[in-house]
């Protein structure tokens, strides 16, 4: 039996875990955060990292070491109800909801949109979402060649079209980042707000998704054994993040620089049109959109992939892979064509509950050998996370929504919380439960 990879093997597999993880997002908001932090960007960059490349790799990591065989198996210590409950909630949030139609958006916002006509914006974005969902659906049919799909066609031409740009800008650089001037949050909290920045990723709940893609990947390169997979797992992930925090890194410095010379862009994506238009003109804006469309195909195939293949599994007895793969599709599309600024601003509410569940699974998973993943453990922790998650999620709600549901009251309540001021109130709580957990079992009470 197949003990180790080859070295090739490892570079295939954190080259298509890296192209399924390196989305659209993920280039646009860093260059964002750049522009906002300017002289702080340091700071920002490692909040930002530490929930954009950190908790994803842990992610990895756990699905690994707890030998979980999913987000669904892994939820399973918590509950069967709440493994159904968070695993569709997940799914469908990265999936059909707000991630994978944001690709399409993404990629129409940077490379199509400023080269129409305004009046033609709603026919052109109906016409470009129709071919990018064709040409996702095409590649998610065939999911036994997501290795070659992702890893080594649709990755290498993303990095290859992003490395003009960025060595470009780094070498020679449009202002010093010295002379652009911290906004906003960035002013005085610069980590914290990279930290809540990262959010915006979706990578640390994508790690829960893409984790058995990873592993099945492992699997069919002949390791069977579990501690090799999860050994194989490990190191293909720390390859792939590793890729993403320097390319994380380049692209905050990309948008510091711009600072002095385009201002403060409406988002990310104008901002890195406004930088690629500056070192190559024209063909700055063509060469943007190729960027962008690699790199929002290649995770939309992998999403796409993903949560047709957990559903198949968790309702084994409902619609096959083929029918799940064209359902999302089919649903995805009509959601991309609501625009780019309406899909962020209903996905920040889900993100702001999704995350504190995911990360505090996510490190009971990582270390639930020092507890042997007592049930109560998981339980405890999960419930107190949970009620601060829920009122993160009501103070991220639109004004009208929230007003409807009586939400200041909620969080005049939830004021009280430390750290909720900036957007971590879940923390405290979650010691609180791991406390209790602990003594639950150290008590033996059943």
């Amino acid at each position: 039996m197949k003990r180790r990879l080859t070295a090739k093997e490892y570079i295939i597999l954190a080259s298509m875990l890296f192209g399924m993880f390196f989305g659209a997002g993920n280039l646009v908001f860093p260059v964002s955060m750049g522009q906002q932090a300017g002289a702080n960007l340091w700071p920002a960059i490692a909040g930002f990292c530490l929930t954009g490349v950190g908790i994803p790799l842990l992610g990895i990591a756990a699905m690994g070491i707890s030998r979980s065989e999913g987000l669904f198996d892994m939820c399973l210590r918590i509950g069967r109800p709440y493994a159904y409950f968070f695993t569709m909630l997940l799914y469908l949030s990265i999936g059909p909801l707000f991630a994978i139609p944001r690709t399409a958006t993404v990629s129409f916002s940077v490379g199509i949109q400023p080269v129409i006509h305004a009046g033609n914006v709603s026919l052109a974005l109906c016409v470009f979402s129709a071919l990018f969902f064709a040409a996702v659906l095409f590649f998610s049919l065939r999911p036994s060649g997501i290795m070659t799909w992702i890893g080594k066609m649709l990755n290498p031409l993303f990095l290859a079209f992003l490395a003009v740009l960025a060595v470009t800008a780094l070498m020679n650089p449009m202002s010093p980042i010295s002379s652009a001037v911290p906004t906003g949050k960035y002013v005085e909290m610069s980590f914290f707000q990279g930290f809540l920045e990262g959010y915006n990723t979706l990578d640390a709940v994508a790690s829960l998704v893409f984790g058995i893609i990873l592993v099945n990947s492992v699997r069919s390169l002949g390791i069977h054994d579990p501690k090799a997979i999860s050994a194989s797992t490990l190191l293909s992930g720390i390859l792939s993040t590793l890729l993403m925090a320097a390319i994380y890194c380049i692209l905050t410095v990309l948008g510091a620089q711009s600072q002095s010379v385009v201002g403060i862009s409406s988002d990310g994506g104008a901002a890195l049109y406004e930088i690629g238009s500056h070192y190559f003109g024209t063909f700055g804006g063509v060469l943007l959109g190729l960027i962008v469309t690699f790199a929002c195909l290649k995770t939309a195939i992998g999403l796409i992939t993903s949560c047709a293949t957990a559903f198949v599994e968790i309702f084994p007895n409902s619609l096959s892979y083929r029918a799940y793969a064209i359902l999302f599709c089919l649903f995805s599309f009509g959601i991309a064509n609501f625009g780019l600024s309406r899909i962020i601003e209903l996905s920040l509410p889900a993100l702001m509950f999704l995350y504190p569940l995911t990360i505090t699974l996510i490190l009971l998973c990582l270390f639930g050998h020092l507890f042997d993943y007592d049930r109560r453990v998981f339980v405890c922790v999960t419930v107190f996370t949970f009620v601060p998650a829920l009122f993160d999620f009501i103070n991220a709600l639109p004004a009208g929504t929230k007003a409807i549901l009586h939400g200041d009251a909620v969080i005049a309540v939830a004021q009280h919380l430390p750290l909720f001021s900036i957007g971590m109130g879940w923390v405290i709580p979650a010691i609180v439960g791991l406390a209790l957990g602990l003594g639950l079992r150290a008590a033996g009470k059943k």
